[in-house]
């Protein structure tokens, strides 16, 4: 399965029967009905880190189980189906944010982040920033019309191969990008292109201070 930064916020963006699923799950979290939450996620993986279309929240089902105080091997079995530790929700919290919020003590450990990959915080939001300057140089019109939200970069740092990809919707395309750590410091190389158009390709190499096109005419 590839990783994917969903970044759906409105159910205008999606077909009736994704709109169902998504509110389904989103409403089993909240209610933390366990059980109907595996239900759906066993057949839709992929939503694992999604949250309620029309949302204000952002709360994806790791920060409902933080929420609520969930068993802890209801936590471990999210985590297991690549639920991410530094999502954060609307607030800038973290699932283990949210568990110390609410005092459930006995899920900090299992929430505590595991970095596999060693960036400052700082360095990697100043690269986000860079990166999302660069997303919003191509759709930008398709990311305002669907309110998306641009990829944060900390879920990268969980992964033992820091890529995802991003769909934009309406480009039929959208952004591949991946860390690269290097003496010199962290970057990040994007590419991204319409499935549409032949030549759309472009490629970014991205650092903490700026962008350069390094790329273009694939696809």
């Amino acid at each position: 399965m590839d990783i994917v930064w969903d970044g759906i916020t409105q159910a205008e963006t999606l077909h009736e029967d994704a709109v169902r699923t998504r509110h389904a799950l989103a409403d089993a979290a909240k209610r933390y009905e366990w059980p109907r939450v595996f239900e759906i996620l066993t057949g839709k993986p992929e939503l694992v880190n999604t949250t309620r279309p029309g949302g204000s929240s952002l709360y994806a089902p790791l920060h409902q189980a933080a929420h609520g105080g969930a068993p802890v091997e209801v936590v471990q079995r999210l985590i297991g189906m690549f639920a991410w530790r530094t999502l954060q929700n609307a607030r800038g919290e973290r699932p283990v944010d949210v568990a110390e919020r609410e005092g459930h003590r006995h899920l900090l450990g299992v929430l505590a982040p595991e970095h596999k990959h060693k960036v400052p915080l700082g360095v990697l939001l100043k690269l986000q920033a860079q990166f999302h300057a660069v997303i919003r140089g191509r759709p930008e019109r398709e990311v305002d019309k669907h309110r998306l939200r641009l990829p944060e970069l900390e879920p990268l740092l969980e992964l033992d191969e820091p890529n995802m990809w991003f769909p934009v919707p309406g480009m039929y395309g959208g952004f591949s990008y991946r860390l690269e750590l290097a003496a010199s410091g962290p970057k990040l190389i994007s590419e991204s292109w319409c499935r549409v158009v032949e030549g759309s390709g472009q490629m970014h190499e991205i650092t903490p201070t700026g962008s350069r096109l390094v790329g273009e005419g694939f696809v």
